[in-house]
């Protein structure tokens, strides 16, 4: 046993690739349980593989792969191609009540797990269906605009007194005055080619309050209003006018690695996930600079959208030996000491889980959003409720509009068809 520890030590060194024997000792493949987690993160990769490594070191008969698709990327197609094709992965990641229902047939009830046990309250409310839970939540996330602290300061903004968008825009215009002596080329990096930044994202701020913020007021609806059109137009607007140019090619590691992380902008629209990426870039950066305000929406200043992001998913066409092994992966990371520890301190997640120490947040942009959060300054998520891929309808006429090839009325009224035939 000890010539073969040594062995697949020696093999991962060399090769970089999984060594692995049964407990039984007869090292055969037949005797593995392999799991393949589909999902569509990218941020928190390496980290999670790291983790699965550390899960395989304990249970040697489980050999975990990951493949994460994202940034560029359509993930929502990808493994709507990968089931199309047969190659089902044994875990995946589905985003609220939408996609629960497209792969209903799918997924596995996980009521019985720790997780689910432990999950916090309203995060199991778009995943369960007839009493059984059909994911258990990746984490809790926010987002807003992401300004970078010193520009702002050298500026001479104080962003606690940014919440009407009247403030917002007198900000960038005094960014976009003093570019060339804060040294960066626009105010903002907008990623339109990215249909899901304007179309899921900026779209759920100016939506959430037709839907009374629930997701599931959304996932009903036999039609959108776009009561606050107007205001979400002029947001996609000022974005675009203060941007790195053409906006409809930039996407978003441009935004993030390109752009944000070298200091080049001074604001981006994303959330709490960039934090992985921009600590890659630059690690000082990440820990001091970042912080983050509200998207600013009339009758909702000072809130910021939180929610959760992903589901985790058990493939039920899976054997049970197998499905058993997925529940306990699952468990292991969210309930165990190590899987708490890295959740929180390596994927730079904000628990959506019992049991965790909130103190220990490590980064500063998920320290703002649990705050945010804990005081109760939130916009619900409803864009996980949108019928189908009705986000990138709206984002892809959003990017017809900056293209000048449909005007905003066009948008809305293209938009609202979409969803309604969507709902037949």
């Amino acid at each position: 046993m000890n010539k073969k520890i040594l062995s697949c030590l020696f093999l991962g060194s060399v090769l970089l690739a999984g060594c692995s024997f049964s407990s039984s000792g007869s090292g055969s493949s037949e005797d593995q349980i392999n799991i393949e987690i589909y999902q569509g993160k990218v941020e928190f990769n390496d980290q999670f593989e790291s983790l699965a490594k550390e899960y395989e070191k304990d249970n040697p008969d489980v050999n975990i792969e990951i493949t994460s698709v994202g940034g560029g990327s359509d993930y929502a197609a990808s493994l709507k191609s990968k089931f199309s094709a047969g190659d089902e992965p044994q875990i995946f990641s589905i985003a609220g009540p939408t996609e629960a229902e497209q792969y209903g047939d799918y997924l596995t009830d996980l009521s019985d797990t720790k997780a689910a046990e432990l999950a916090l309250e309203g995060t199991l409310e778009g995943v369960t269906k007839d009493g059984k839970v059909q994911g258990l939540p990746f984490n809790q996330e926010g987002y807003g605009l992401i300004y970078n602290k010193e520009i702002f300061s050298e500026a001479g903004i104080d962003p606690e007194e940014i919440q009407s968008y009247e403030d917002l825009e007198r900000t960038v215009e005094e960014l976009d005055s003093q570019k060339d002596e804060l040294g960066i080329q626009e105010v903002f990096a907008f990623p339109a080619k990215e249909q899901w930044v304007p179309g899921n994202h900026l779209s759920n701020a100016f939506i959430a309050p037709e839907f009374n913020q629930n997701v599931l007021d959304s996932f009903n609806a036999d039609t959108v209003s776009f009561e606050k059109g107007e205001e979400f137009k002029r947001m996609v607007d000022l974005q675009n006018d203060y941007s790195i140019q053409p906006t409809l090619s930039l996407d978003y590691s441009q935004q993030v690695e390109e752009y944000f992380s070298l200091g080049e902008v001074a604001i981006i629209q994303q959330g709490n996930w960039i934090y992985p990426s921009v600590e890659q870039m630059d690690p000082e950066f990440a820990e001091s600079n970042m912080g983050i305000i509200p998207i600013p929406v009339e009758g909702f200043e000072g809130k910021i959208p939180v929610g959760i992001p992903n589901y985790w998913g058990v493939n039920s066409n899976s054997d049970e030996e197998v499905i058993q092994a997925s529940k306990d992966f699952l468990d292991w990371m969210y309930t165990s000491d190590i899987g708490k520890e890295t959740v929180v301190n390596d994927f730079n997640f904000i628990p959506a889980y019992e049991g965790y120490d909130s103190s220990k947040i490590s980064d500063p942009l998920s320290k703002e959003i649990y705050e945010y959060s804990s005081e109760g300054n939130t916009i619900g998520w409803v864009f996980l409720g949108y019928p189908g891929a009705w986000g990138d309808t709206l984002g892809a006429n959003i990017q017809k509009y900056l293209s000048e090839d449909m005007t905003w009325e066009e948008v809305e009224e293209e938009s609202r068809k979409a969803w309604e035939k969507a709902r037949e």
